[in-house]
């Protein structure tokens, strides 16, 4: 087992490096969500056959940013009246089936949920261009330009789901949450910070955040593509044009928007989101109500304690507000 490898939990609790925004970045991203309110959302449901009792299950398409076909799933208690909904978004290349068996499980529980299928990374459509080469993965897809970068279009799907869960008749608009954990982790606070839809965010060891700390710690991983992109490009500027770029995209900068509560969680040997990058975002939410659980034991990975206080936290704001 590996050991805790980054600041002392004390230090932890207190970091909170400066933000990196560029004076236009909130113009940026209103920008981007007028591009993207200008795409109808044109929902597609097909229904799918799933064997079990109390539950009805769909696919669910919708035109993300670009016109981008994004895709996922999609299910219902199957029970008369409204029902509190979720969105729900998975890890980087991290979908097996892309997670309908989880879906499905969080509709058992009695949310409307949908789990978006993030482009490129399982069945839903990547129609972004890079100009220019990139490492494996999706980490440096057209990172010399904000315009160009992958994570543009990731980041306004993630909000255009929310939009077309809340507009389903059967779903409470106003008892919806997001969740997910590494990448989707990041793309619950992304979507909150955009959206007010959100009535709880639930991320478990978020990703894209605090890009330069994260270059410089992670052990495993994908942030480990752009150490490769850097070692592969040596020619003066890549470097700092990317990181512009970052600078962008980085969940810490967008943390000061989220307004509503949010729920986070990290293990102090997680190789891959190093707890440090994870503090810096958490310690910016200036949301009045926010709680970060510590396992000291627990790397990037699932844990039951956790997933106990999820439950807990997903029932008191969705399950019970307003009764």
């Amino acid at each position: 087992m590996v050991q805790p490898y980054d600041m002392p939990l004390d230090q932890l609790r207190e970091y909170r490096p400066a933000l990196t925004r560029r004076d236009d970045f909130l113009a940026f991203w209103e920008e981007c969500k007028q591009m993207l309110a200008q795409v109808p959302s044109d929902p597609q449901l097909t229904a799918m056959e799933y064997p079990t009792d109390g539950v009805r299950l769909y696919e669910l398409s919708f035109a993300g940013f670009g016109h981008a076909r994004i895709r996922g799933y999609y299910a219902v208690p199957d029970r008369a009246g409204q029902h509190p909904g979720m969105v729900m978004y998975h890890g980087y290349n991290w979908s097996h089936d892309g997670q309908i068996h989880d879906v499905v499980n969080w509709a058992l529980h009695g949310y409307a949920t949908f789990g978006m299928l993030v482009r490129g990374q399982q069945l839903s459509e990547d129609n972004s261009v890079a100009p220019h080469g990139n490492s494996a993965g999706w980490m440096t897809k057209g990172i010399l330009s904000k315009e160009t970068y992958y994570y543009r279009g990731v980041y306004m799907d993630a909000v255009r789901a929310l939009d077309v869960l809340a507009e389903r008749e059967e779903v409470d608009a106003s008892r919806i949450g997001v969740t997910g954990g590494s990448q989707g982790g990041a793309l619950s606070l992304v979507a909150a910070a955009f959206s007010a839809i959100p009535r709880i965010v639930v991320a478990e060891y978020p990703y894209l955040s605090h890009f330069r700390r994260s270059i410089d710690m992670a052990l495993a991983g994908p942030y480990l593509e752009l150490n490769e992109f850097f070692r592969r490009n040596s020619a003066p500027g890549i470097e700092d044009k990317a990181m512009d770029t970052l600078s962008y995209f980085d969940v810490m900068n967008l943390a000061p928007l989220v307004t509503c509560p949010v729920l986070v969680s990290i293990g102090l040997i997680d190789e891959i989101t190093p707890p440090s990058t994870v503090f810096a975002t958490y310690n910016h939410l200036q949301t009045t109500e926010k709680q970060i659980r510590v396992y000291r034991y627990f790397g990037h990975e699932p844990n039951a304690a956790f997933h106990w206080e999820k439950l807990k936290c997903l029932r008191e704001h969705l399950t019970h507000q307003g009764q």
